[in-house]
């Protein structure tokens, strides 16, 4: 089956229309959802299935691995849609804009992509949550935007209530979730990771 990769091949426009305009958007309010050609910091999402249980302090002992992942549907930045759907294997990955584990994050995670170091066939999906216009390095799309994340990762809004987060189980940030291509939950991780630790433990996961 094909990467979800290529079906957002077309989120390399919405980046390019998105970095066009985020100029605009304010640094201290949100623009008006669902509005044509405009960049929203949250966007509406469904989420299909029961929520994962919160990561305990165990990491080791994680209640949710063999579970099956919920699924989310939404909107990017720009309005195209991004899905969670079983398919191929994802890791889903949570950032706060505000969070300086996550901005020391991201820059790995892009790395990994320019070198390709994760597993073929592997699918990544940001979801960017707990956004909020009164905290710091907002707004998250210029944030992204400003450290190059891959146009063929897409990023997926959460809504005002941080509903994403909520049903994957969040406790942290960074956040991320390996799923299978059948849906199952293989692992997940909070906090800053080493990109060498996280492509070993993608490879050993995923085989």
């Amino acid at each position: 089956m094909r990467s979800r990769a290529t079906w957002f091949a077309g989120a390399a426009v919405a980046v390019a229309v998105a970095v066009a305009l985020v100029v605009a958007v304010t640094q201290t309010e949100d623009v008006e959802q669902g509005a044509t050609g405009t960049v929203s910091e949250v966007q509406a999402v469904t989420v299909s299935g029961e929520a994962l249980p919160v990561l305990s302090a165990d990491p080791g002992n994680d209640a949710a691995v063999g579970r099956t992942a919920p699924v989310l549907d939404g909107l990017g930045f720009t309005g195209n849609e991004v899905t969670t759907a079983p398919g191929v294997p994802t890791l889903v990955v949570f950032l706060a804009h505000w969070c300086p584990h996550c901005q020391a994050e991201v820059p790995v995670l892009v790395r990994a992509a320019e070198i390709g170091a994760f597993p073929s066939g592997l699918d990544v999906v940001a979801v960017a949550t707990s956004t909020d216009p009164s905290r710091p390095n907002y707004p998250p799309s210029e944030w992204l935007a400003a450290e190059k994340w891959p146009p063929l990762w897409p990023v997926l809004a959460d809504d005002a209530a941080g509903s994403a987060g909520a049903a994957f189980g969040l406790s942290g940030f960074p956040f991320m979730v390996l799923v299978d291509a059948g849906g199952t939950v293989l692992w997940r991780h909070s906090g800053e990771i080493a990109l060498e630790d996280l492509q070993a433990s993608l490879e050993d996961l995923l085989g």
